[in-house]
């Protein structure tokens, strides 16, 4: 008479492997959370776009005077067909700017090369070597009028309500009254919006 064969069960496996409570890397103590790596959203060409690009904490001193220049001219030879910089303001750590781009590969490119061309600027006027930006860039499009006006003028005013000189207010011809700052002569740094 043949054995009857029994089945016999194996314990569940542990896995490693899809969500769960707790799972994922912890935050470095310190270290400010970075931009999160998810898909951007798709850009559209009608909808400027609010970047900030931070510095790490090496670099430091992206208004000092002998940094803030170099800043400027690559921020005023990074335009070029497709992807315009329209506005800046250069903190101690980190950039803000006002991008149009006609599409999203565009606006891909054209940071990518901003930042690279930022990088070296910076590493050439203070004499070091390495990475300038801590993480990738943060995005987020300015689809109302409302919105790239709040964007402005939290950008180009100081906390006293003057011109930031580390910006490119000196250039912007939307004042409702004198800024209080000329322009500076020679070409604008940033494009016509």
């Amino acid at each position: 008479m043949a054995r009857r064969t029994l089945q016999l069960s194996l314990p569940a496996p542990r896995t490693w492997g899809g969500r769960r409570p707790g799972a994922g890397r912890k935050p470095t103590p310190g270290r400010r959370p970075g931009v999160p790596h998810r898909p951007r959203p798709r850009h559209r060409a009608a909808h400027p776009v609010h970047v900030t690009l931070r510095a790490t904490d090496a670099v430091r001193c992206l208004r000092a005077a002998r940094v803030f220049p170099a800043v400027r001219r690559g921020l005023a030879a990074a335009s070029h067909s497709g992807f315009r910089i329209i506005h800046y303001a250069v903190q101690n750590d980190h950039i803000h700017l006002i991008i149009e781009a006609e599409d999203g590969a565009r606006l891909s490119r054209g940071m990518r090369g901003l930042a690279i061309r930022l990088a070296r600027a910076v590493n050439h006027a203070i004499g070091r070597r390495g990475a300038v930006w801590g993480d990738r860039y943060h995005a987020r499009a300015l689809a109302t009028p409302r919105a790239v006006r709040h964007a402005l003028v939290k950008k180009y005013r100081t906390a006293v309500g003057e011109v930031d000189p580390c910006s490119s207010a000196a250039w912007f011809d939307g004042w409702r009254a004198e800024p209080g700052a000329r322009a500076p002569r020679g070409p604008s740094p940033v494009a016509r919006a």
